[in-house]
């Protein structure tokens, strides 16, 4: 009877500490993703006053200016939407991005507006801190998973109510975006 009563008290504390442990990790992802909320939104609020700034000097990249917007605003358009849906519209963001800050090069009265070279270089930082909040949350998503794929917790995290989270990943057809960009010192 007791050796019975001891193997129920060591599994009845397995399972509070498992469970304890995906809880924790589940509350870990979704502070991460909020975090990663923060920096986007931060994002997104500044593409605005940079497309502003550039516009009077951008007269003929007025097709560049409208993508980054419409692509800024169907990024907006999917907060609170799935990660998988979030990730495809921000990296599409990250694509008009980069063609802007590219065509900005061609314009030397651009390159030295202080108010132009302030937002470039918030966005840039901004940027930064979006890829780090990326990583973050990739990698808590992963422990995440891990917890809940390995021996023996993967017995019951599915009976607990934890599912496996999504990483925030470019979606397989932005081939654009894996693509490696090429530089010309000419």
């Amino acid at each position: 009877m007791i050796w019975l009563l001891a193997v129920f008290g060591a599994v009845a504390v397995w399972l509070g500490f498992t469970f304890n442990k995906l809880v924790s990790l589940k509350n870990q992802v979704t502070n991460a993703l909020k975090q990663m909320d923060v920096q986007l939104k931060r994002r997104h609020d500044l593409i605005p006053n940079l497309v502003n700034s550039v516009k009077g000097y951008m007269k003929f990249e007025q097709e560049t200016l409208e993508k980054v917007i419409q692509a800024r605003n169907r990024a907006v358009s999917v907060s609170g939407a799935g990660v998988r849906e979030v990730a495809q519209k921000e990296g599409e963001l990250s694509q008009v991005l980069g063609r802007l800050f590219a065509l900005a090069e061609n314009y030397p009265d651009l390159k030295a507006n202080q108010n132009v070279k302030s937002l470039m270089e918030e966005l840039t930082h901004t940027e930064n801190q979006v890829g780090f909040a990326r990583q973050f949350y990739n990698d808590l998503v992963t422990q995440f998973n891990i917890a809940q794929q390995i021996f023996p917790s993967n017995l019951i995290a599915g009976t607990l109510g934890f599912s496996p989270a999504e990483l925030f990943e470019i979606p397989a057809g932005s081939a654009q975006e894996r693509e490696v960009p090429k530089v010309e010192l000419t």
